[in-house]
């Protein structure tokens, strides 16, 4: 096992995995900006260094920083969280060619996966089902509106190096579309520094379901199950359960051998989670891979008692999946994560400052994942999510009424925060049936502007 472990990154994941850390033995560095100086995960870990200025491109984004201090401070592996440079497979590169272990996947599966187009190539020989859309990287208008009339409107232009809903354009005729395919090439362009895109036929009213792996470097590779992440907005996630309401044992069961034996193929291991759209007839279609762990990947620990991060490490010090994972993976009740986030609940506006007051919920099932505390200052410059409240009960009606009830006692003031929004949404007769898509949130805003 590793001796000494590095986080890249801040926050509440930074916190979750010095916390794994810290029960497995393992002496952990946290790295931090000028800005984060008086963060938790600075504070607990066993030593902490000062990576650069506030901004992340200065910082936590700087790669001769982060690999500088991992040396100054001789750990054995970089755990890189999600975001930042988790999918970053230049520098997982670095971390190899330091002699630094990287805790996620190797870097060419990483590019491999990242390219969009290419994952869904990869994932069609693997017969993982995808969407009808085009073979590659499209090259400009013209050839995008040959692969329209191949596909049929409604279509999706998507970056291939995209994310978090930017470079994507649905075009419903072939009248808009020329338009709209520049638009997102050049957004794409300013917000990965690739403008490639790629087509996808656009599903109306899609359920989002994603299923969690981990794969050790023996070619070993585990299904934990699927995750209904539907209730989004502007294609950011809200709120995710486990398990899905829609998905029964055996596509399950049937999925989930689809998934392992594809990326046995392509010699994928630690944790990773496969993204699908599930169409109004139930038909399931992959739409990308995440080769990290995931914001929401605590509700799947909530329904299997697995701790993927604890795995997540014990995967990259070699051990094998069977060593990890001793029993049949199981699902035991019902899992909801809500994702606090500091904004406003209504205008969805940033709200960085002090927090002056703040009580967390607890109880049997509740947890909360957070880096934050009474008079600490939430910063500006980084992404809004603030904690992760994640309930669980025998059933999805236990789980959501734990949650309207840790909702009510989870107390932050001095900011805005989203914890209004969610009490709304649970007390939604829509959201609480089950019965919801990807367009939920679109339909409830607009029963809250009626009443």
């Amino acid at each position: 096992m590793f001796r000494k472990v590095l986080i890249a990154n801040r926050g509440e994941i930074a916190l979750r995995v010095i916390s794994a850390c810290k029960e497995m033995g393992i002496r952990t560095v946290a790295v931090y900006s000028e800005a984060d100086r008086n963060s938790l995960h600075v504070r607990f870990a066993d030593e902490a260094i000062c990576i650069g200025p506030p901004r992340s491109a200065d910082s936590y984004l700087n790669v001769p920083a982060v690999i500088s201090a991992a040396e100054i401070a001789d750990v054995d592996a970089i755990h890189p969280g999600y975001g930042l440079l988790s999918e970053n497979a230049n520098f997982a590169e670095v971390c190899r060619a330091s002699n630094i272990k990287f805790i996620g996947p190797p870097p060419e599966v990483t590019r491999m996966m990242g390219e969009k187009s290419t994952a869904r190539q990869t994932m069609k020989k693997a017969k993982v089902p995808i969407l009808p859309g085009s073979d590659g990287v499209i090259a400009n208008e013209g050839e995008a509106l040959e692969w329209a009339r191949t596909v049929g409107y409604p279509v999706i232009l998507k970056a291939v190096a995209g994310g978090g809903g930017r470079g994507m354009r649905i075009c419903r005729n072939a009248a808009e579309l020329p338009a709209m395919f520049n638009q997102a090439s050049t957004e794409a362009a300013n917000a990965f520094g690739n403008g490639d895109m790629y087509m996808e036929k656009f599903i109306e009213r899609p359920r989002h379901i994603e299923f969690q792996v981990l794969a050790d470097e023996h070619g070993n590779v585990m299904s934990l199950g699927e995750r209904e992440c539907s209730i989004q907005r502007r294609h950011q996630k809200l709120i995710e359960e486990a398990p899905s309401l829609q998905i029964t044992p055996k596509l399950r069961a049937e999925l989930g051998k689809t998934i392992e034996k594809s990326l046995k193929e392509i010699g994928y291991w630690n944790a990773g989670t496969i993204e699908f759209l599930m169409d109004e007839d139930g038909k399931i279609y992959f739409i990308e891979m995440n080769t990290r762990v995931q914001v929401e990947h605590c509700v799947t620990e909530m329904v299997t008692g697995i701790d993927i991060v604890k795995a997540q490490l014990r995967i990259a010090a070699g051990e094998k999946l069977s060593s990890i994972i001793t029993e049949p993976v199981t699902i035991r009740g019902h899992a909801i994560e809500c994702r606090i986030n500091a904004e406003h609940p209504e205008k969805f506006t940033p709200s960085a400052g002090k927090i002056t007051a703040f009580n967390l919920p607890g109880g049997n099932g509740v947890r909360v994942d957070t880096a934050q505390y009474a008079e600490g200052v939430v910063p500006p410059y980084y992404d809004s999510l603030i904690a992760k409240l994640i309930c669980h009960g025998k059933d999805r009606e236990e789980a959501m009424n734990k949650m309207q009830r840790a909702l009510s006692q989870f107390v932050v003031q001095g900011i805005h925060t989203t914890i209004p929004l969610h009490q709304k949404i649970f007390a939604d007769e829509e959201f609480r049936s089950g019965q919801f898509d990807t367009k939920f949130m679109e339909r409830f805003f607009e029963r809250q502007a009626g009443r």
